[in-house]
């Protein structure tokens, strides 16, 4: 069985803030794995607040960036200090769902945010 993409969900960038429960989830369901599964109770963004090299660390194979109503900058990720080894980078599986689809608890998360989040871990999958 091939393995789960490993997942950096980022819901903002300055400072790197992963995704509150229910984006994690829908990562989960739509067949990738998390890579900050003990933050996913943190209801709280400043609770999911991650450094850099801790992300490097965990060496995701996607990246899917989701910035708060704001266009997700593909080039500012990929330049990042240390980030150019990292799969997800190196791989250009840097992806961006807007945040109308899946920031927002309710319908819209899990229907078009779910779609759009395994469409993204797919085309990644496909890759390993």
């Amino acid at each position: 069985m091939p393995r789960r993409p490993k997942v950096f969900f980022e819901e903002w960038y300055d400072p790197l803030i992963s995704g509150i429960r229910w984006t994690e989830e829908l990562v989960a369901i739509a067949g990738g794995d998390p890579i900050f599964p003990e933050l996913e109770g943190a209801s709280l963004a400043k609770d999911r607040i991650v450094t850099s090299e801790q992300v490097i660390a965990r060496a995701p194979d996607v990246i899917i960036g989701s910035w708060c109503g704001k266009p997700v900058r593909k080039e500012r990720i990929a330049s990042r200090t240390g980030w150019q080894d990292v799969r997800a980078v190196k791989n250009g599986h840097i992806y961006e769902v807007k945040s109308t689809y899946i920031l927002q608890p309710g319908p819209a998360a899990l229907t078009e945010g779910v779609s759009r989040v395994h469409d993204v871990i797919r085309r990644a999958a496909a890759t390993m």
